[in-house]
Order: structure tokens, then sequence, then C-alpha cells
């Protein structure tokens, strides 16, 4: 199974640069939409009293994402804003759990609160768990109980990061924010 990926770039402009920047970046993003499997993206200009912009991409998987590295038109477009930059840019991925509360709706400059994650949280953990313990108890009651256990936390963790928890950040993302 995959999952999305996200990656988040981390980009200065030179002085004098910054609008030349986002629209060039802005036409990248359009040339994206055409790219198997991109599945969104958003620019972040610099917060107040910062200079660094967030690039934000969203792919299906790991694969699209290489393809779209490896692509003509990233090259293109690359050639086209790296004169443009006060620095070679910093690269983060995002996978699994850690993009759970990343996604493009929810800026990483501004995180949610901790209160509200750890509810979206348990709103799809606690009727993920009991579903399993319902379906699952009565086939593993031979088991020992840490691997009945660990059984069940693993089946809601896979569950959480594949299914749930991208389409919880998703519905709740105006609350969220």
């Amino acid at each position: 199974m995959t999952s999305p990926v996200i990656r988040v770039v981390h980009s200065r402009a030179k002085d004098g640069c910054h609008a030349a920047y986002e629209a060039l970046i802005l036409g990248m993003f359009e040339s994206m939409k055409h790219f198997p499997g991109f599945l969104g993206s958003e620019l972040l200009p610099p917060l107040a009293n910062a200079d660094e912009y967030q690039v934000i991409v969203k792919f299906s998987s790991q694969k699209d994402l290489d393809d779209w590295d490896v692509s003509s038109q990233r090259q293109m477009w690359h050639a086209r804003f790296r004169p443009l930059l006060a620095a070679d840019p910093e690269y983060h991925l995002l996978t699994g759990l850690e993009a759970w509360f990343s996604l493009p709706e929810i800026p990483v400059g501004k995180k949610p609160p901790r209160n509200k994650m750890a509810l979206i949280t348990w709103l799809g953990i606690w009727p993920t768990a009991s579903i399993f313990l319902y379906f699952l108890t009565p086939y593993m009651e031979s088991l020992p109980y840490l691997l009945r256990t660990a059984i069940v936390t693993g089946l809601v963790v896979i569950t959480m990061t594949y299914l749930l928890m991208p389409r919880l950040v998703q519905v709740f993302r105006a609350w969220l924010n």
C-alpha cells in the first residue's frame, strides 16, 4: 500500500526577487497539475519578520514524486528560479504519521494547537480500535494478551495512517486552523 508523500521546501529569494520567485513557483504548480500522481501544492510566503518561503507539494506516492524529480518540466522550472534564490533550498519529506497534521491545508508554520490534534487523533483511534476489538476478539481469545494488543494496535496505526487521518484532517481543516 502506498501512501501520499509531502515535500516541504524552505527557500529564500534574493532581495528584490520575491515577486518573480513567487510567479515562477506558481507557474511550476500549474505544470505539476498535469503530472501523474500530483495531489496538491501551496506556496506559503515568509511570515512576519522572516524571509523564508515554504513550498509544499503532495504526490500520491514516493514513485510519483521521484518521477517528477527527474522530469524535464521540473528541471526547466528549477533552472528558471534558481538564480533568484539567496541560498540552496532545504528539502524535507513527510510521510505516514508525520504528515497527519502537515497537509497543505495546514501551513507548516502554523500548526494546530495540541489539544485539537489530540481530539482529532482520538476521534479516529477510539472507533477504529473499538471496531477491531469487537470483530477480532472472538478469533484471538487463544492468543497471548501482548500478541493480541500488538495485532490490534498495528491494525489501528495502519488504518489511521493510510485511511482515517488524512480524511479527518481534511474534514476538520477549518477548525484546526
